[in-house]
């Protein structure tokens, strides 16, 4: 007997629908057979206005709410904007699950963020040590805001019923991602860096830090089929991880993207630009048990994909 689709005929509003995960998101729902896909953008609707987001909910009558929209950039960014970061991401938090209480969803999956790990989690970092310290400090506001976010959801869940899914992903990346370099993160920012540089036949690229840390990397798509998933299946909102496993340093990294963009210079590492978090891996198997969901991409094959993307799309702005 053929399983019944648990997605056919559902109405599913993704916030952040235009912005780099929500292409993704919004593709992968629309052929998984959902009814209509609700992409209001920002012009659209104000997330930080608690009323706005309450109105448009009633109006549109979503079955299920993805929550993607956050105000997010690399270490520069969240060094120079702290309050902005914690302010905006906790007023959209806020505003979308009371929007979804009042509106009656049946399911809210928001994405949260590593960063809300604390900076000297154990590796790889497991779900239940989300709560045993402070955040790196260069990241912690946006970091204790998305943390808000995982207890409101709780919180809503036992009071309210409010079914849903609190998503950790590793650090996204992939086709489509921001190549700016005063907003982007690492694997964009170094991308361009190298590809710039070899396009000018540069001998060197200037990279921030020291290339110690390491991180852990989720192609975009694949972050995308894993929320899709969880708005299929989940209602608990206890977090869960998604990544591939996969630790990387910042050295290595870079040794990675000169092979991928063909930049045969050398790095230079500034140390007193600061490294941000020490180490970050993840436990994925929650996921794997809970929704039989894994990621599928290599880094190596997301990065080709990554530069070939850039190389066809990007035009930095005059």
């Amino acid at each position: 007997m053929t399983q019944a689709n648990p997605l056919s005929g559902t109405r599913v509003l993704v916030t952040g629908a235009h912005g780099f995960l929500g292409q993704f998101v919004c593709e992968q729902f629309a052929a998984a057979g959902v009814a209509m896909v609700l992409a209001p953008t920002h012009d659209e609707l104000e997330l930080r206005d608690p009323a706005a987001v309450e109105e448009t909910f009633v109006e549109l009558q979503p079955d299920i709410v993805v929550h993607l929209a956050a105000r997010v950039g690399g270490i520069g960014a969240n060094e120079q904007h702290p309050g902005t970061f914690w302010r905006d991401n906790t007023m959209m938090g806020a505003s979308v699950l009371e929007g979804a209480r009042v509106a009656k969803v049946r399911r809210v999956v928001v994405v949260g963020t590593v960063c809300a790990y604390p900076k000297f989690t154990p590796v790889p970092f497991k779900e239940d040590d989300l709560w045993n310290g402070y955040p790196e400090e260069t990241n912690a506001p946006y970091g204790v805001a998305k943390r808000a976010i995982a207890v409101g959801m709780d919180a809503y869940h036992r009071e309210f019923g409010l079914a849903g899914a609190f998503l950790l992903p590793a650090n996204l990346y992939g086709p489509g991602d921001n190549f700016d370099l005063e907003t982007s993160h690492v694997i964009p920012a170094m991308i361009r860096k190298c590809e710039e540089a070899r396009e000018a036949g540069l001998p060197t690229v200037e990279l921030w830090g020291t290339g110690a840390p390491s991180r852990e990397f989720l192609y975009g798509e694949d972050c995308a089929e894993a929320i899709v998933v969880a708005a299929s299946q989940l209602d608990d909102p206890t977090p869960l991880n998604l990544g591939t496993g996969r630790e990387v340093t910042m050295k290595d990294l870079a040794g990675l993207i000169a092979k991928a963009t063909g930049f045969e210079g050398e790095f230079v590492w500034n140390a007193e630009r600061p490294d941000g978090q020490p180490r970050r891996s993840l436990d994925t198997s929650r996921a794997l048990e809970v929704m039989g969901w894994e990621a599928k991409t290599t880094l190596e094959d997301g990065l080709a994909q990554t530069v070939a993307w850039f190389r066809e799309h990007f035009q930095p702005v005059p």
